[in-house]
Parts: C-alpha cells; structure tokens; sequence
C-alpha cells in the first residue's frame, strides 16, 4: 500500500531546502555587508588617525604654498622675459616712426644746400643754413640714425638700391660710382637704402 503522505513529504522537503538556501544567502549577504563595513571603518579610522598628526596637517600646507610658489615663479619668470624683449625693442627702434618722418625735412636741407652753393654774396644765409643743417643732423645722430655709406663703396643689396647702372671699364664692376638719394639706417636696421649708380662691364 503506498504512503500517502509520499508526495507530501517530498514537497516539505523541497519546501525546507529552499528556505535553507535563501537563508544561506542571506547569511552570506550580510557578511558582505559587514565586511564592507568594517573596512570602511579602518579607512576611516586610518584617515582620522592621519589627520589628527600634525605632520600630516604640515605635510598638506607645504604642498599647496609649493605648488603655489612653482606656479608663482614661472609666472614671474614668463613676464620678466616679456618686459626684457619689450624694452630692447623700445630702446632699439621707439624712435623708428620719429626718424623716418624726418628724413624728408633733412632731404629738404640737402637741397637747399646746393642750391645756394651758386650763389654770390649771402655768407650770412649760407652761414646760417649750414649751423642748422649741423644742429638738425646732430640731433638724429643723437637719437641713433646712421648715414649708410655708399660712394666709392661696393654695392651690397642689403644697404644700397641700384637705380642706374654704368658700364665702365676704369670703375671695378659692382662698385659704387654715385650716391643718387642717401640711405640711413637705426641700429641694424634698414630705414631706408640708398639709392646708387653702380658700375658694371663695358
């Protein structure tokens, strides 16, 4: 005769071994849980241990004032060699705009002077023309401009502008037979070339 209580048994025990399983997990969860926990806790104990040494507290001051005093310094080293190149431009060509508007009043003095190289009886004009032809150039020498020499010269592009050129077979080629416009120049640099007639072959 079969049990009739067979079936039920086994449903009980089926019911008993997964209760028992999600107890297991349950277990298993909270000691998850409490082992998270407790490692939190040392990282935070750890943390509070650190933070109540005054070494750690002097350790955390000193990095921030050095990093701020790199980032000071390289600042200040950045604009020093700005201002450096700013002022050794200033003081090499602030003049530059001034001088090159005054070449045309000193063209105006060289024509002046030969034009009244011809002319009879006035010692008093030439007189006074010429101290003020000298203050005038005076002033510009002062202020750092430079005639370029050219006559006589040999022709070199980066200081001369051949407007004519002369074949000729007792000037040596590519020298300078005449200076047609003078030249200046501020420092090394080039305000304006002169312009010249240079000899070439025959």
């Amino acid at each position: 005769m079969e049990n009739p209580f067979k079936g039920v048994n086994k449903e009980s025990e089926k019911e008993t071994n997964e209760n028992n399983s999600e107890k297991l997990d349950v277990i298993d969860d909270e000691s998850e849980e409490i082992e998270q926990t407790d490692s939190e806790t040392d990282v935070q104990e750890e943390t509070k241990e650190d933070e109540k040494n005054p070494n750690f507290e002097l350790q955390e001051k000193y990095d921030l004032l050095n990093n701020q005093y790199i980032r000071l310094a390289a600042d200040f080293d950045n604009f020093r060699k700005r201002t450096e190149q700013e002022r050794e431009a200033l003081l090499k060509y602030g003049a530059e705009s001034t001088l090159k508007k005054m070449l045309e009043v000193l063209d105006n003095f060289d024509r002046g002077l030969k034009a009244i190289e011809t002319v009879e009886d006035c010692d008093k004009v030439k007189e006074c023309y010429n101290l003020a032809y000298k203050n005038f150039n005076d002033v510009l020498t002062k202020a750092g401009l430079e005639k370029i020499e050219a006559e006589g010269k040999e022709f070199d592009p980066n200081f001369h502008e051949a407007v004519i050129q002369t074949p000729s077979e007792d000037i040596e080629e590519n020298t300078i037979i005449a200076e047609l416009q003078k030249g200046y120049k501020l420092g090394d640099k080039v305000l304006r070339p002169t312009l010249v007639n240079v000899a070439t072959k025959a």
